[in-house]
């Protein structure tokens, strides 16, 4: 039965449905298709959803009224349907037969609605809220009424009018109540609002004030790390499983052959070799691939609908501009294709946003999931693999890789699109304009070379351009780190020339980038213009006969249009791609993990917990047993193995054979303490819970009391990152705090006692370590240089060599008298002397007899290195440098609890101020800035001019089959053209030039400023805030802005430039452009206001993330040993998530704008057509032609220009932040002119305090207070007294570090406060606590102003006994060191000091004496040097040892900020005072 008969109807008219003013469709059309369509798409689509639904579980939804009342609807469709049917079966009965089409679409009809309305009641038990598939359904179904609808009005009514009206409003009334949405589910946590509408209310209120943190949505349960880290671990650890099997088979052969001895035969040897290349490493990209592809696929699909529809409306532009020329065709043609293009567009417009929203959210995941692995794999790695690559690298890989994959996923679907487009829009042109397409399609091709050239180049300079900023910030993190010694110096000037000098060279390379950069935005803006100029030409010229009407002009050129956009992408994308390391990821995923089973938990023999049989790189066959509660000592000197040997314990040593157990819990204080970012209390509880009483007994027992006094906010103080504001022996004893507090069974305490003061290292043994200590009754084993505390252990190792050398207890170890007993007799004279001092000092210098060899050095380079991950060996001696003698922070009065130390840092909030943009134009140049504007007037007035021409070409008459003047026509557009490209040449040039300029002053002024700021502003603002500014702050204003300028004002113009045309050829759309600009300026702000506040929120959520990573690295065997591997996976789990809830409505904000600005682009295509056709009798083809085809892009630059927009008010913040930095207070003048003291001042070395009071900051309390005192010149002065007494704050005084409260200080009669601060620094010296060295050569850390001869240096070094050691060194004096003098010893490097001061020999000497830091005999060789080389200058030393100033003229002792005593040493210990307890205290009275 075919359709005529089911219909026994008339075929189709085309006279009634298409060549009339009034057009309808035919009754059998109505009847069938139309009627037919919604139920095909719901028949087709059924069974794929119900498969959705049966594997979408989300739990029921209780019956609402909503859905009632759609049930109710549904079912009386179903009656009306059916009451058709029943109507034609009546007439049957009546006799008169009505066509079977009568039967058939109520049946079809009826059953579909019920299958509708049954559905409806599925999802409502599968938890479906809101339903896309009934949606389209209903959509469709009034789509499909529409026509009837119409020609039902227009004829009679009957019965099954009647019934048609009901079905009509029944079915709109279904699509409006399927477009609510039910309550969420039972038992379903999962948040599922629509995004767009969620996005809608977080503008409004991010227009209303700036969102915050609350503000945001949670994440959505699949794009948590909890989740997406689980399924990329499964999947890597299958592919990591595979491998190994395939590696296993191909070992098992290699073993068979050698046991059976065969494979003598070169064939067998063959088959071997060829065995190992074909074992594949596991891939990370397949894991990648089965994780993340599935859904990124439903993207591409999206992608290649949207590729397909782009061809359409050029298609349609082609067939309204012959409407145009059709003067008979109806008007109503017109008004259908203006309809469909603005279909089409926005069609274009929602399919494009689903496949970025895909994409974009497919990035995230990976970001999170590649975050994740790495995370968990750092906390896994063995120390070996973490030497191969640095915290920094493993923190690059999260960042810097992770973030790269992230922008690729967008442009990865370009690979097999822009292919796809380029083949489309050859074909189209090739059906408009033939052969001569070719033409253009050479251009393009050559273009391509040397558009990759180009790239290339470029390429090439920013890898030279980051070397360069790789050193600057390397040099400014140096100078930021020792500027306190530059100051005391007066160094600045000469290391303020050589960043400088850096910069100019990295400016020179941007510059060279720049000319690049324009050229290839010539090549970009003129290149469709050449292709469609060549082609054009050659169309025009092959053959009298080929004319270029307007269809044929403007369909080309729209499909050039198209061309563009993947012909650039493509090379973009290829290089994107290569760039992209998988590599490193997989090298760092694929690294040995530690052994979770090399140390045994089992039960050991009964009263032993620790067995140790074990030969690894470092320890040779030691066997150790270790009875419970028992206190054992390893001593040895450095580098023997005694922190290996820990290590060991931990399980972190890469065991070789043997075996190690430990019973029960273990607590492990390591060598350099690691403290957390967190506050104190959190530092010492560390996950445990809190018990207040235990808590107060650990700080009372670690001698934390008195500290907490001294810390701004008690123990609620918050830790900068690496323990930066604790001195080292604060931290060391928050470390032992920690392990105190976790009462486990075992306690490893790496030489805890070295960074402590004595008299606190005698309080904290006597306190928890030893017998009567806190932990008495548990197993310890300490390592330690103290040999005081010796007798007071149950047993001794003595190492050697990664040997036992010898262990017993003391006794028994004197009586054995071998090394052991030997050294300690040496040594143990000197304890006598001074009782209990040298815990702090190393027993480098006194071990010597002990061994020989000196062998141990290189195994102890890498021991450290697994203790603590990257220290170098010769760090080794020093790890004790930093003393507990730190300049305390005077005690605040408590007021606010919890002061924090460093302010946090603000996220700007609200709109950018046109000042900024101001400042920035100041910076570039005024008078550039306009000449800017103004040539991309001229650009676009030369565009619109060709364009424009081109149309009047168009409608040149056609005279016997051919136009004429065609060279003229030719000749003249390419002039056009060709200017307008010449002009984009010369205007980018000049605005990446300006921007040089720029990046040049706002540089210059931040660096100016930093050097002359005081130093309280660098005790509270971390480096890391200043180096931001410096690293990427300048990065933005020297790469990001210049571009997203340049993309603003080409974006702007381009858009200004089609509003002009239209207007000009179609002056009824001036009408509407005035609300479609208030839309879109509503958007715009709406958009700009929250999208800034997001990305703000972004990077301020983003740090924690990288800085958290970087502590657990470098804490990773701390983290292990307490077990709480887990809580710290969980914490960067969070940290990701919070990061992840700003970006991802960053993500639907793109969209939002991205549908919303497109949306406004559409209705200029629509109202273009529209008044086109309105006033079709008066405009000609070609004027047509040009406003359509100018509209058709307009879309594409509102959508960039908003986006640049946004951008700009996001990066500008950059000029704002660096002036913010460039306008700190600073401190005085460095010369005042005509108040320089004489050439030899200060020529006697008197000094005088008159009544001076000092204090650290504004706000805080007085450090010294109303000092009195006079030294005269030659004295030998000891400063003395307790922690925070003052000290330090005497020298910085001196120094104007620290400008005076109230009095003043003269040296020999000269008032400091009046002269220029170099020409005050510059005449003292001072031989400061901590040895700092900058990376450089030596020549250059001892006179970086080049003012000395080499004799004066070498006999400076020789006097500093360096001599020996600088002359061995190949390049002498050149002798590199590297960054922070890492390569020579801490005692060299005090010496490098005592050199400095050699060379500069000034009057007045100020001697900061280094403590723990050093062993005795660099302290005798510097002590004796100034007693010789110094004897006529005046000599202020801040002692630590009282040994050493026992001999000088007088001592003075500060107590609290004033005088306590001050008189000669024998005087003092006379009147029995404070200075008489002290010397009492160390032996010395």
């Amino acid at each position: 039965m075919n359709l005529d008969t089911i219909l026994q109807a008339d075929v189709p008219d085309s006279n009634l449905s298409v060549h009339t003013d009034n057009p309808d469709l035919t009754p059998c059309f109505q009847n069938t298709i139309l009627a037919w369509i919604p139920s095909i798409y719901l028949w087709s689509a059924l069974p794929f959803y119900l498969l959705y639904l049966k594997h979408n579980k989300r739990g029921y939804i209780v019956l609402s009224v909503l859905s009632r009342f759609k049930t109710l609807f549904g079912v009386l469709l179903w009656c009306v349907s059916w009451a058709d049917l029943f109507y034609s079966f009546h007439e049957l009965l009546q006799n008169r037969t009505p066509p079977p089409v009568y039967f058939v679409t109520p049946l079809i009809v009826g059953i579909t609605v019920l299958l509708a309305t049954l559905l409806i009641q599925y999802e409502r038990l599968r938890g479906v809220q809101s339903s896309g598939v009934l949606i389209i359904f209903w959509f469709l179904s009034v789509l499909c009424a529409v026509g009837p609808f119409r020609s039902k009005i227009m004829t009679t009514a009957a019965f099954r009018f009647t019934t048609f009206y009901i079905y009509f409003a029944l079915i709109i009334m279904e699509l409006i109540l399927s477009c609510f949405k039910e309550k969420p589910p039972f038992f379903s946590p999962v948040n599922t609002d629509p995004q767009c509408f969620k996005f809608c209310c977080m503008a409004i209120l991010g227009y209303k004030r700036p969102l915050e943190d609350k503000d945001l949505w949670s994440l959505n349960e699949d794009d948590t790390s909890k989740v997406i880290v689980q399924q990329l671990t499964k999947e890597w650890d299958k592919e990591k499983a595979m491998c190994k099997e395939k590696e296993d088979v191909t070992y098992m052969k290699k073993s068979n052959n050698v046991l059976n001895h065969i494979g003598d035969g070169p064939e067998e040897a063959e088959v071997l070799i060829r065995d190992k290349k074909h074992n594949r490493k596991p891939s990370f990209l397949k894991a990648l691939l089965r994780t993340f592809g599935p859904y990124f696929l439903i993207g591409s699909f999206f992608k290649l609908i949207q590729d397909l529809l782009s061809f359409v409306n050029p298609q349609l532009l082609s067939a309204l501009i012959g409407f145009i020329k059709n003067k008979d065709a109806p008007a109503w043609w017109g008004f259908v294709i203006a309809a469909l293009m603005f279909i089409c567009a926005v069609l274009q417009t929602l399919i494009l946003h689903q496949h970025f929203q895909y994409c974009f959210v497919t990035g995230m995941r990976l970001r999170t999931g590649i975050t994740g692995v790495i995370y968990r794999k750092s906390l896994v790695i063995t120390n070996s693999a973490k030497r191969s690559s640095t915290v920094g690298e493993i923190v690059n890989l999260m960042s810097v890789d992770a973030q790269r994959f992230m922008d690729l996923m967008t442009f990865l679907n370009m690979l097999w699109s822009a292919p796809l487009q380029i083949f489309l829009a050859l074909y189209f042109l090739w059906q408009t304009l033939g052969p001569s397409v070719l033409a253009g399609v050479a251009v393009m091709v050559l273009l391509i070379p040397f558009n990759s050239a180009i790239a290339m180049k470029t390429r090439a300079f920013q890898v030279e351009q980051m070397r360069y900023k790789d050193s600057r910030i390397k040099l400014m993190n140096e100078i930021l780190g020792g500027i306190k010694v530059l100051k005391l110096y007066a160094w600045e000037p000469s290391f303020s020339d050589k960043v400088l000098e850096i910069r100019k060279n990295e400016l020179r390379v941007l510059k060279k980038s720049a000319y690049l950069n324009s050229l290839s935005n010539f090549a970009w803006i003129s290149a469709p213009f050449l292709v469609a100029l060549t082609t054009f030409a050659v169309y025009v010229s092959v053959d009298e006969k080929n004319i270029l009407d307007a269809e044929k002009a403007f369909v080309s050129l729209s499909l050039f249009n198209i061309l563009k956009f993947p012909l650039s992408m493509l090379p973009q994308v290829i290089s994107n791609i290569t760039s992209v390391s998988l590599k490193r990821i997989q090298q760092f995923l694929s690294h040995d993990e530690l052994d979770p089973n090399s140390v045994e938990t089992k039960v050991i023999a009964p009263g032993k917990d620790i067995t140790i049989s074990l030969h690894s790189c470092f320890l040779h066959s030691i066997n150790l047993l270790v009875p419970s509660g028992a206190l054992v000592a390893v001593v040895g000197h450095v580098g023997c193995g005694k922190s290996s040997l820990v290590s060991a314990l931990l399980g972190e040593m890469e065991k070789l054979e043997g075996e190690v157990a430990v019973k029960g819990s273990v607590a492990y204080v390591p060598q350099q303490a690691w403290i957390q970012n967190a506050t104190l209390k959190d530092n010492i509880l560390f996950g445990q819970a809190p018990n207040e009483q235990k808590y107060q007994n650990v700080l009372e027992a670690c001698a934390l009391k008195s500290d907490l006094e001294v810390l701004p906010g008690g123990d609620q103080t918050e830790i900068g990152e690496k323990g930066i504001n604790l001195s080292g022996g604060q931290r060391q004893r928050v470390s032992l705090a920690r392990a105190v507090y976790s009462n486990s069974d075992i306690y490893l305490l790496d030489d805890p006692l070295s960074a402590v003061d004595s008299h606190v290292a005698k309080h904290i043994f006597d306190k928890v370590i030893g017998p009567d200590g806190v932990l008495k009754g548990k197993t310890r084993i300490l390592v330690t240089h103290g040999i005081s505390f010796l007798p007071q252990v149950d047993h001794i190792i003595v190492l050697g060599d990664g040997k036992i050398s010898e262990m017993g207890s003391y006794q028994d170890l004197l009586k054995q008298n071998k090394a052991f007993a030997e050294f300690l007799r040496n040594y143990a004279l000197d304890e006598d002397i001074e009782e209990d001092e040298p815990t702090g000092t190393e027993l480098t210098a006194k071990i010597r007899p002990f061994s020989p060899n000196d062998s141990c050095v290189l195994t102890r380079e890498l021991s450290v290195i697994s203790s603590e991950g990257g220290e170098c060996p010769n760090k080794m001696s020093t790890k004790r440098r930093i003393c507990e003698k730190k300049p305390a922070e005077p005690p605040l009065p408590r007021k606010n609890p919890n002061e924090k130390l460093i302010q946090a840092e603000t996220a700007e909030t609200g709109t950018v101020k046109l000042t900024v943009f101001w400042q920035y134009m100041k910076a570039v140049g005024p008078v550039i800035s306009l000449v800017i504007c103004f040539l991309y007037c001229c650009q676009n007035a030369a565009a619109i001019g060709a364009n424009v021409w081109l149309s009047d070409w168009t409608n040149e008459p056609v005279i016997n089959g051919s136009q004429h003047n065609t060279a003229m026509r030719i000749g003249v557009y390419a002039a056009l053209g060709l200017l307008q490209g010449f002009i984009v040449l010369i205007s980018s040039f000049t605005l990446a030039m300006g921007g040089i300029n720029a990046a040049r002053s706002l540089h210059t002024a931040l660096l100016e400023n930093k050097f002359h700021t005081p130093q309280s502003f660098y005790d509270t603002t971390p480096t890391g805030r200043i180096i931001n500014r410096f690293s990427k702050d300048i990065y933005v204003i020297d790469e990001v802005i210049p571009p997203t300028i340049l993309m603003f004002l080409g974006t702007f113009f381009t858009s200004l430039s089609t509003m002009i045309v239209i207007i000009a050829s179609t002056p009824l759309f001036a009408v509407v452009i005035v609300p479609l600009a208030i839309l879109y300026f509503f958007v715009q702000r709406f958009y700009v206001a929250t999208s800034r506040q997001l990305k703000r929120l972004e990077s301020v959520s983003r740090s924690p993330i990288y800085s958290h990573f970087s502590e657990t690295v470098s804490g990773a065997s701390v983290i292990r040993a307490y077990g709480r591997v887990k809580s710290f996976i969980d914490i960067s789990d969070l940290r990701m998530d919070e990061n992840q809830k700003s970006y991802y409505p960053g993500i639907v904000s793109n969209r939002w704008l991205g549908i919303r600005v497109e949306f406004v682009g559409n209705c200029i295509v629509l109202f273009a057509a529209l008044f086109s056709v309105i006033g079709k009798n008066s405009l000609n083809a070609g004027l047509v032609g040009l406003s359509v085809s100018y509209a058709l892009q307009v879309t594409l630059s509102l959508n960039w220009m908003v986006r640049m927009t946004s951008e700009l008010e996001t990066n500008i913040v950059a000029v704002e932040r660096i002036k913010e930095y460039s306008e700190t207070e600073t401190e005085a003048p460095w010369v005042i002119e005509g108040k320089s003291p004489p050439e030899d001042w200060p020529s006697k070395g008197e000094l005088e305090f008159v009544n001076y009071s000092v204090r650290y900051r504004k706000g805080l309390d007085l450090v010294l207070k109303g000092l009195n005192l006079q030294v005269h010149g030659g004295e030998k002065i000891g400063i003395v007294g307790r922690t925070g007494a003052g000290k330090s704050s005497m020298t910085l005084s001196l120094f104007r570090i620290l400008e005076a409260a109230k009095g003043e200080i003269k040296i020999d009669g000269v008032k400091i406060a009046e002269i220029g601060l170099h020409d005050l620094r510059s005449r003292l010296t001072i031989i400061p606590q901590d040895p700092v060295l900058f990376s450089g050569t030596l020549r250059m850390n001892l006179d970086p102003f080049n003012k000395y001869s080499d004799e004066e240096i070498w006999k400076a070094l020789e006097l500093s006994h360096l001599k020996r050691f600088v002359s061995s060194q190949p390049s002498m004096l050149d002798y590199e060191c590297s960054e922070g003098g890492e390569n020579l010893s801490v005692g060299q490097r005090q010496l490098v000091c005592l050199a400095r001061a050699l060379l500069r020999k000034t009057r007045i000497l100020i001697l900061d004496e280094a403590t723990a830091a050093i062993d005795l005999e660099t302290d005798d060789l510097i002590q004796m040097t100034i007693r010789t080389q110094f004897e006529d200058c005046t000599v202020l030393t801040i002692a630590h040892r009282l040994n050493t100033i026992m001999d000088y003229t007088r001592v003075l002792v500060l107590d609290n900020g004033t005088v306590a005593e001050f008189d000669t040493p024998a005087n003092l210990i006379a009147s029995k005072g404070v200075f008489y307890s002290m010397a009492k205290d160390a032996g010395l009275a």
